[in-house]
């Protein structure tokens, strides 16, 4: 096998992916008892060569559950009933998740309600109110 492009200047390397293959669950009938056809890697995030501290913090969050002790990334397939499709399928996954975590979200600016908005809020408000108003028992001259 050979390393893992990403993205330019982006690399997971062969040596920083662990592979292994369990039983899987799911369809399969008796196969799923007699082969492992599940597909478990298992990625030193320190390895991977060109991930920025910040990428590799937001990689940390995008992971979620699939982050492990001793800064790992823990990626599973078992979609199809044979390993090597398994294996692909993981990759991709691994590939799409360092991928999301390379994207650098844009900051949002706080801005201030428009005039109009401000307008439309209250005459709302005021609205709303003379409905309920309206609801209240009815007083007669007494």
């Amino acid at each position: 096998m050979a390393d893992l492009p990403v993205a330019p200047g982006v690399v997971i390397p062969d040596e920083a992916i662990a592979f292994s293959a369990t039983r899987s669950s799911g369809p399969g009938g008796q196969n799923v008892n007699k082969v492992s056809s599940k597909v478990e890697l298992r990625v030193a995030v320190a390895q991977i060569r060109g991930l920025t501290l910040e990428a590799r913090e937001r990689l940390r969050l995008v992971a979620g559950k699939r982050w492990i002790e001793g800064d790992y990334l823990l990626v599973t397939a078992s979609e199809t009933r044979n390993q090597p499709d398994n294996r692909v399928l993981a990759e991709a996954k691994l590939v799409a998740l360092v991928k999301q975590a390379l994207f650098v979200p844009k900051n949002r600016k706080a801005t201030k309600p428009t005039w109009g908005s401000q307008e439309r809020r209250v005459a709302s408000k005021k609205a709303r109110s003379q409905t309920k108003k309206g609801r209240g028992s009815v007083r007669g001259d007494e």
